[in-house]
């Protein structure tokens, strides 16, 4: 989650390296989305991850503000943790749950479980007869992706079992697509086709289920029929597109940015190596920058000499293998350098820009895994937007070169600060 701790060790981890969450971007995401949807199609956001590494209380908390109606988890911890924040949101366990222990926990704290076989489904009942209540669940088809969920030619005979439960409520039907990003639309309409025909057979057997969902990320930008009542949206609102063709359907920025101070600056020979197995030796004289992040933060090691940041608005090359917490940058074209400089290491600086995409497509990846590839050891710092067109930092933030010229306010939330989004 977003660090809240302002203490002084918490101030001293913010001066090493951190990640901003710009919270007027994520906004602005929610709203586009929004304005892709029917007025009766609600917006689920994912936040599963702890928001894919971007802070899932804050998240929530703001894109319940902008206009999301549901929110989506992986794991029972990760809803409790938004309950505990005080966010009463309906929260949606997207991963499957088995156990009597995790039925107890999530009746306990009024989440919402996935349900995907009729055994489940049975032991979700005896438990509840024991607890009492009416516990509402969501139902999950298998139309093609082959992980979580019962056959779609099932069906029917699952839901008019969980119909019958006595302590069990259906709040939602749903699927979720393989291929939704492809250009190939076989599969995606192949599973759309699926979702139709088993809804339609719950319908004659008397269910009507309040609820229907199916499009993810890609889904909701590619195909307005794939929106039914709800969309559960991840990706997207995190500013990044399920695939680049996607980009001209709306106009997305992205949230997170990952920044790191120089340490130290010095000028090698030609013929010296840098880093372990001097995987990169200098063939002339050059000066070089330390800088304090490493793959114990989430740098991919296998990025090394493969990729570049941004200092003082241009672009540099990083060099030699990339250790557990420090990295070597080629700063020769860099003048007037210094120690407690900052490097963005994804982001934006100026007019040049590296994103998790540029990552994922020198790893062969994809840009999910870079998302929440970043540790807890890089505090988040949430970036909102300031009145008067300039940019200040609170007292206890984290203040950084050069901010007065970007018209935002940066700082780290405080509990007392944080808005109560409720329903």
């Amino acid at each position: 989650m977003l660090s809240w701790d302002q203490s002084p060790m918490a101030r001293m981890r913010q001066e090493r390296a951190w990640i901003e969450i710009d919270l007027g971007a994520l906004t602005h995401n929610v709203q586009q989305i929004k304005q892709l949807l029917a007025p009766t199609t609600a917006l689920m956001a994912v936040v599963k991850a702890d928001a894919y590494g971007h802070g899932a209380v804050t998240v929530a908390q703001t894109v319940l503000e902008a206009g999301a109606t549901w929110l989506g988890v992986a794991t029972i911890p990760e809803g409790i943790e938004l309950r505990e924040a005080g966010i009463e949101a309906p929260i949606l366990v997207l991963g499957a749950t088995n156990t009597a222990e995790q039925i107890r926990a999530i009746a306990h704290w009024r989440l919402q479980p996935t349900l995907c076989t009729p055994k489940q489904a049975l032991i979700f009942s005896e438990t509840m007869a024991e607890m009492g209540g009416l516990l509402p669940v969501h139902l999950k088809l298998d139309t093609g992706m082959s992980r979580l969920g019962t056959s779609w030619q099932a069906a029917p005979e699952f839901a008019q079992l969980v119909q019958r439960l006595p302590h069990l409520s259906i709040a939602s039907i749903y699927s979720h697509l393989a291929t939704a990003e492809s250009l190939d639309r076989t599969v995606v309409n192949l599973q759309h086709q699926r979702f139709a025909q088993a809804i339609a057979h719950i319908r004659r057997a008397g269910i009507r289920p309040p609820r229907l969902h199916l499009a993810n990320s890609a889904g909701a930008l590619t195909n307005p029929d794939l929106h039914y009542d709800l969309v559960r949206v991840g990706l997207a609102i995190y500013g990044l597109y399920p695939a680049a063709h996607l980009q001209s359907v709306l106009p997305l920025r992205p949230v997170l940015q990952v920044k790191a101070r120089v340490t130290q600056v010095k000028t090698i020979q030609a013929g010296t190596g840098v880093s372990y197995g001097h995987r990169f030796v200098a063939e002339r004289e050059m000066r070089i920058a330390v800088v304090a992040i490493g793959y114990a933060d989430g740098i991919p090691r296998n990025l090394s000499n493969q990729m570049t940041v941004l200092i003082q608005g241009q672009r540099v090359p990083q060099i030699g293998a990339i250790t557990m917490d420090q990295m070597m940058l080629d700063v020769s074209q860099v003048p007037h350098l210094h120690d407690g400089d900052v490097v963005t290491i994804l982001g934006q600086a100026g007019h040049q820009s590296i994103s998790a995409d540029d990552w994922a497509q020198t790893l062969n990846t994809i840009s999910w895994e870079i998302l929440c590839g970043f540790k807890h050891r890089l505090p988040r710092v949430a970036i909102v937007e300031a009145q008067g067109g300039y940019r200040k930092a609170s007292s206890n933030a984290l203040r950084t070169p050069g901010e007065a010229d970007y018209g935002r306010v940066e700082r780290t939330l405080k509990p007392d600060e944080q808005p109560n989004h409720k329903g």
